[in-house]
């Protein structure tokens, strides 16, 4: 009897030990951005930011035009609803600027909702994926809204889409059309439309963006804990790990979506299985997602398409993500060469967000131009969402250790444990500037360990403290420093960056001759008419301004990137084209 019990004993505690150690490997917080409460940001990302609320705040999302009627919004009921919400609650914390018409949206939203409390049609027995999709945004903007003001009064709607729309559709997601044969796959617009219907599907030409529904469910499951909901959610998240993403030409936004839904579910669970699905994900989105100037093509391999900011802002969500994940810098890497390329050029004057044209073999194109001056029924709000997190990327904490892997003029207290904090001011001009300066405002730290990014366009590193060389060691593309920092200490970190070739990414749109220019991590583009005469290698001097020439030729390179320049716009269509890719 008492071998029995034993071996029952130990059987019960190796299968108790290889669960834990199957699921329960990952927390999402071991390293983490701060609280956006706790940082003012400046420089650009300031201009940039501020702009886009402003956008946010004019006639057309102001509470008297903001909802729609499903005609209206084009077949995606809660889509531009859910979507300002968001946007105005990230642009209102990053900015720390009390949003105007926010509350007012909110208490007249009920109103718009059916009868079973979410946006649009009731269809029994049928499941609509932009009618999902859309709401999912209603529940992120919802969520983080309520992760903000703690405001209860949107619990009962978030509670109400999540169980009557989605819920109710248990058993359906298990049949969403994923062969390749039963989708259309080379059809949609900017704006996506349901095209046919399968079983009990109506289908998007943006295919996959029920997986965007995906990731509103999961946040608000991180809020309600209901069970119900979590079996649809496993139900979901089971049909999207089965796509194969190229051969049905499934959205890009909606990929990247759901892989940040994903990982927001690894936080969830622990489970670093559904982080490691999105890792795989994102490799198959660089090498058939992304285009050369790291946008996004609207769907995987149709390279005759236009990008999508809302996928380019889940791009580089994500990317932040799989670097925290992983550790692995070429993550954090993707997500500085987006930010300042990518969400840098898409961001319009008006501080709305645009489409690009997708340069290479497929648009028969090396240029970059203006696709859509403004995709403003959901890039714009979206694009709201990407400026407030690249705010927060500035600092990250990791147990004791202070991480700055982006570098963006700012103040901000970082908390650490046991009630101790340090205030920083940072300033720099960087990518433009080889300079960060530290200077600490005030600190209670004994002893702490500082981390700041070293990309690989980063050279000859060199650091000083309060005018003085000071030793740092080199540790998985950071440099460490550990000291006692005290206030009015002041850090200077410098480094060199000069014009390199790359090869492009694509190996299906480009040729395999072609190459790209960089300063940094500026990618550059020519604005002149003829650059047959631009080689590999060739040296290029700089002539002012971060314009780069090839001497004894009329051959210009400048930043894609740009500051709300109005020239980026259709109507300079004919006069504003870059030239990205070169033979």
């Amino acid at each position: 009897m008492y071998a029995k019990k034993l071996f029952l004993v130990i059987i019960l505690f190796l299968f108790l030990f290889s669960y834990s150690h199957a699921t329960k490997v990952w927390k999402e917080n071991d390293i983490r951005p701060i609280s956006l409460e706790d940082i003012r940001i400046g420089g650009e990302l300031k201009t940039r930011l501020l702009k886009n609320f402003d956008r946010l705040e004019e006639s057309k999302y102001q509470p008297e035009h903001v909802f729609l009627t499903e005609k209206e919004s084009g077949g995606w009921p809660g889509d531009t609803e859910g979507r300002t919400i968001l946007g105005l609650v990230m642009d209102a914390q990053a900015s720390h600027r009390e949003p105007l018409y926010l509350q007012e949206i909110l208490n007249r939203l009920p109103a718009h909702l059916n009868s079973r409390g979410y946006m649009g049609t009731i269809y029994d027995g049928m499941l609509n994926e932009q009618q999902l999709s859309g709401n999912g945004w209603l529940l992120r903007g919802l969520c983080e809204y309520y992760k903000w003001k703690k405001d209860k009064k949107v619990l009962p709607v978030i509670r109400s889409i999540a169980m009557n729309l989605f819920v109710k559709g248990k058993g359906l997601y298990k049949e969403y059309p994923i062969d390749p044969k039963l989708r259309h796959s080379q059809e949609g617009g900017a704006s996506g439309n349901i095209d046919h219907t399968y079983r009990h599907w109506m289908l998007s030409t943006d295919i996959g963006c029920v997986y965007i529904g995906m990731d509103g469910a999961i946040q608000a499951y991180d809020l309600l804990r209901i069970p119900a909901l979590k079996e649809v959610i496993d139900e979901m998240i089971n049909s999207f790990l089965e796509v194969d993403l190229v051969n049905i030409k499934a959205q890009t936004h909606a990929t990247l979506t759901a892989c940040r839904g994903l990982m927001r579910y690894a936080g969830i669970t622990g489970n670093k299985k559904y982080a490691d699905e999105a890792v795989k994900r994102w490799q198959i989105y660089k090498s058939d997602g992304m285009t050369e100037c790291f946008g996004n093509y609207n769907w995987f391999d149709r390279y005759d398409t236009w990008t999508e900011p809302c996928a380019i802002v889940d791009s580089y969500m994500l990317a932040v993500q799989l670097w925290q994940y992983t550790g692995d810098m070429s993550y954090r890497n993707d997500a500085e060469l987006i930010y300042h390329n990518a969400i840098a050029h898409a961001q319009r004057a008006n501080g709305g967000f645009g489409c690009d044209n997708c340069p290479g073999v497929g648009s028969k194109k090396l240029n970059l131009e203006p696709f859509v001056d403004e995709a403003s029924w959901c890039c714009t709000m979206r694009g709201g969402e990407g400026l407030s997190r690249a705010a927060s990327y500035a600092y990250f904490t990791e147990g004791n250790s202070i991480v700055i892997p982006f570098y963006h003029s700012s103040e901000a207290t970082i908390r650490l444990s046991r009630g101790q904090f340090v205030s920083i001011a940072q300033s720099t001009t960087y990518p433009f500037g080889n300079q960060v300066v530290l200077r600490i405002i005030e600190s209670n730290v004994k002893d702490v360990c500082l981390k700041l990014a070293v990309p690989y366009w980063m050279e000859q590193s060199r650091l000083t403290l309060n005018g003085k060389s000071y030793p740092f060691k080199r540790s998985n593309g950071f440099i460490e420093l550990k000291r006692a920092f005290k206030k009015n200490d002041i850090l200077i970190f410098s480094f060199n960056q000069n014009v390199r070739y790359e090869h492009t990414i694509n190996q299906k749109n480009t040729k395999s001759q072609q190459f790209k220019v960089f300063y940094g991590p500026l990618l550059l583009a020519a604005d002149s008419k003829d650059n047959s005469a631009l080689h590999e290698g060739d040296n290029l001097v700089s002539s002012g301004n971060f314009c780069f020439t090839k001497q004894g030729t009329d051959i210009h390179l400048v930043p894609m990137y740009h500051l709300l320049d109005a020239k980026v716009s259709l109507k300079n269509k004919s006069s504003y084209q870059r030239q990205v890719i070169f033979n």
